[in-house]
């Protein structure tokens, strides 16, 4: 049901510290920990003994012990110690997954390990650029990774949704333009000479008409850059000259937990002013009420699905996005279910 050979951002780096941390991934318990070194280790949560999460164990320097019966294993996974025995037994190891840390997050790759090139992270370039500034949050969301997909896919949402922020009624009137490919799909949304919602217009210092824009990009295995600004009107952007206005990427970071539930990681990146902390950070928490609204919606989509299993979901024109992104999604796991391909 999960695609496997991908990166999955699991946490944020600063949340991974000097003890176990559980999460699951694509329905895979899995615990990490940071050395002293400050390196972090993936590993199968569970203890070969007698099953215990180790996520509940602790350190003993860089060896993570389990909390039940005090089975060590080293960095590698590897069991060192076990009470009551001569030696180790060598079917006592657990499983370590291959786990790297970039654009201030931590990545885990599910799948085979010999495919688990640290090129194939996707390109969050921005992240750690000095010329932006980057700040967000991680919201548990119950429901299946492809609804938050399809919500980010099309944002004429936003104009009924988030009405009192980032919503308005250009948005639903402008045409989209949808172009995909094999493993992406982009939709492009342009609204010309508009007043600026209340959000935009706060970050443009202006209240002058304004070329909005809204370039949302889906890649695999789920997630979702969004290049969103406002310009001041007839300045050059739609052709490129962003001088007049403010841009921001919006980071959209789905892993799913299990069928029904999604750990969703969010925040934005901006290039305007970009030494204000306080701005940061109100960005940051204004970008969590307005997910926050979107939660409440996706969540209840989710337990009405469960409840009509009878039910499809109906495609508009405005689908073109979550649509594509779907059909990538079903070919890529068609591909790699397929006999005689890696999972």
């Amino acid at each position: 049901m999960f695609l496997q050979d991908f990166w999955y951002a699991v946490a944020w780096d600063h949340e991974i510290k000097r003890a176990p941390f559980g999460r699951t991934v694509c329905g895979e318990p899995i615990v990490l920990y940071r050395q002293t070194s400050g390196a972090v280790c993936a590993f199968e949560d569970c203890c070969p003994h007698r099953l215990l999460p180790l996520s509940k164990g602790f350190l003993k320097a860089d060896h993570l012990v389990c909390k039940y019966h005090g089975l060590e294993f080293d960095e590698n996974g590897r069991c060192v110690w076990m009470p009551g025995q001569e030696g180790v037994r060598k079917d006592a190891n657990v499983r370590a997954y291959p786990v790297v840390e970039k654009h201030r997050f931590v990545w885990v790759w599910i799948g085979d390990p010999a495919q688990a090139e640290t090129s194939k992270i996707p390109d969050l370039h921005w992240c750690s650029d000095a010329n932006w500034i980057f700040e967000g949050g991680t919201y548990h969301v119950k429901c299946n990774y492809q609804l938050l997909v399809d919500n980010l896919m099309d944002l004429s949402h936003e104009t009924h949704v988030h009405p009192t922020s980032i919503g308005q009624q250009e948005i639903v009137e402008a045409p989209i333009h949808a172009t995909s490919d094999e493993k992406s799909v982009t939709v492009t949304r342009w609204m010309h000479n508009i007043d600026p919602p209340p959000f935009w217009a706060a970050n443009l210092r202006s209240f002058a008409k304004c070329d909005r824009w809204q370039i949302c990009r889906f890649s695999l295995p789920a997630n979702v850059m969004i290049d969103v600004g406002v310009a001041l009107a007839g300045t050059g952007a739609p052709q490129g000259d962003r001088s007049q206005g403010v841009t921001g990427i919006v980071v959209n970071l789905m892993t799913p937990e299990s069928d029904t539930t999604t750990w969703y990681h969010w925040g934005m990146v901006r290039d305007f002013q970009i030494e204000d902390r306080g701005l940061t950070f109100r960005i940051r928490d204004g970008q969590a009420a307005v997910f926050a609204e979107d939660v409440e919606i996706l969540e209840s989509q989710q337990e009405n699905i469960e409840r009509r299993p009878d039910r499809q979901l109906l495609n508009l024109k405005i689908d073109a996005g979550g649509a594509n992104a779907r059909r990538i999604i079903a070919r890529e796991l068609a591909r790699t279910q397929a006999p005689g391909q890696s999972r």
